[in-house]
């Protein structure tokens, strides 16, 4: 495995962590991590290099299901998901492997998490949100040593994912985002139009001219 840095991949957030070597293992995951750089910076909820005291600073006055994507204070990795819980924070690593992006998985648990090629594909799966493909497997997530994990059990009729912590179990509930910064009036409208385009009876986009196309296509995420 190759290790590559570049100026676009870091956060936009405070200088909180010196800018750390990414590991790459091939151009296109390169590529594919650029994209999602890009995709987080245009969400409007990148808090970029925010460490974990901070992120728990950031969202402890938010209601449970609250939650951000930051840069891993982990050199081996890129990206950590902070939720806030009714247990607090809890600080979910984020992979990026094989070509897929995945929540850290519980060892104990048997499922394959889901993955995704893109960050916010999984956060808009874990949302109940999920505007396309890109997802393959089944559940699972963990933590540990201040980091959590995650898997999914069945409950009743049907599944649902925890937060495997210091020992206890909290549901992985993602409800909102916490901001980072304002959203433009066309990126809200994108995201609502990409809710429509994920659904049972998709809109067709082949009469829209090509410049709002690209438009749509630099964000297709609904959250």
């Amino acid at each position: 495995m190759s290790s590559v840095t570049h100026p676009e991949v870091r956060g936009q957030g405070s200088d909180v962590h010196p800018l750390h070597y990414k590991p790459f293992s091939s151009h296109a995951h390169y590529q594919q991590v650029l994209c999602t750089v890009r995709k987080l910076q245009e969400s409007g909820f990148y808090w970029g290099a925010v460490g974990g005291r901070e992120a728990s600073a950031l969202l402890r006055s938010q209601p449970p299901g609250t939650f951000l994507v930051r840069d891993s204070s982990d050199h081996h990795y890129f990206f950590t998901l902070s939720v806030q819980t009714a247990r607090g924070t809890k600080n979910l690593r984020i992979h990026s492997q094989g070509g897929s992006f995945y929540l850290q998985p519980d060892p104990h648990c048997t499922h394959t998490p889901p993955r995704f090629d893109c960050v916010l594909k999984l956060i808009g799966h874990y949302m109940g949100k999920e505007g396309g493909g890109g997802g393959e497997g089944e559940a699972g997530v963990r933590t540990g040593g201040g980091m959590a994990a995650a898997a999914g059990e069945t409950v009743g009729t049907g599944s649902m994912y925890l937060i495997h912590s210091g020992g206890e179990k909290v549901p992985l509930e993602l409800r909102r985002p916490l901001p980072s910064s304002l959203s433009s009036l066309q990126h809200l409208c994108r995201r609502t139009l990409n809710g429509h385009l994920g659904g049972p009876d998709p809109p067709d986009t082949h009469q829209l001219p090509h410049t709002l196309r690209d438009f749509l296509a630099e964000y297709d995420a609904p959250i």
